[in-house]
């Protein structure tokens, strides 16, 4: 699992030192958040090379383009974030258009029948607007699925500890209380406010979720 926000001081250190060149500090980076990356864009492409592929694209833009990242406008992580998650949502649009139109062998059919042609190419054009609507509901769930991934990495550990006993692991309130050595009180407190932000998954521009993070997709 990857590591919670940094103090700002590391971000704005981290962001300096990648500024100069230093490899290590790439390395550093890498260290701390490939995971979150990675895990994030394999939520929105279900594949692990393509995973792999947009986590080393990535810190490639981040080693070539350091200056692109502002400490004052949020956490590093939550910077990251917002760039796996464009970057994974262009790859899958790009992926299933590419893959529609290799599918779509009546796109460019033509009939001797004018009044035939007229009806195949009504057909067609309903069948690619259905596609492209079937695309983007897919492109939207599995951005909610990404940011459902990085709310929960994100909150505060104890809150996420509740909801893993009690949501991965099937534990009851009660179950879940012992567990975690807190009250019943405190347990389901803590499912509340953990459930709370989960259900920001679905908000755009939510402050659970990364700046930009819910935005266009």
């Amino acid at each position: 699992m990857a590591k919670q926000d940094t103090p700002p001081r590391w971000d704005r250190k981290m962001q300096q030192r990648l500024a100069r060149g230093e490899a290590a500090a790439l390395g550093e980076l890498y260290d701390r958040f490939a995971s979150l990356v990675h895990g994030l864009a394999h939520r929105v492409l279900g594949d692990e090379q393509a995973a792999d592929r947009i986590t080393r694209e990535v810190f490639a833009h981040v080693w070539q383009h350091p200056d692109t990242y502002e400490p004052k406008e949020g956490p590093l992580r939550s910077w990251l974030a917002t760039l796996t998650h464009r970057l994974a949502v262009q790859r899958l649009r790009q992926t299933e258009t590419a893959a529609l139109a290799n599918n779509d062998p009546d796109s460019t059919s033509t009939s001797t029948d004018e009044a035939s042609g007229s009806s195949t190419a009504s057909t067609a054009s309903t069948s690619s607007t259905g596609s492209l609507e079937e695309l983007e509901r897919r492109v939207r769930r599995a951005s909610v699925a990404a940011r459902a991934d990085y709310i929960v990495t994100s909150m505060p550990a104890p809150l996420r500890a509740a909801l893993e006993l009690a949501y991965f692991q099937r534990r009851d309130y009660r179950q879940t209380a012992a567990d975690l050595g807190v009250t019943e009180a405190e347990a389901r407190r803590r499912l509340r406010l953990g459930l709370q932000l989960l259900s920001t998954a679905h908000d755009t521009g939510t402050p659970g979720a990364p700046p930009e993070y819910g935005g266009a997709v």
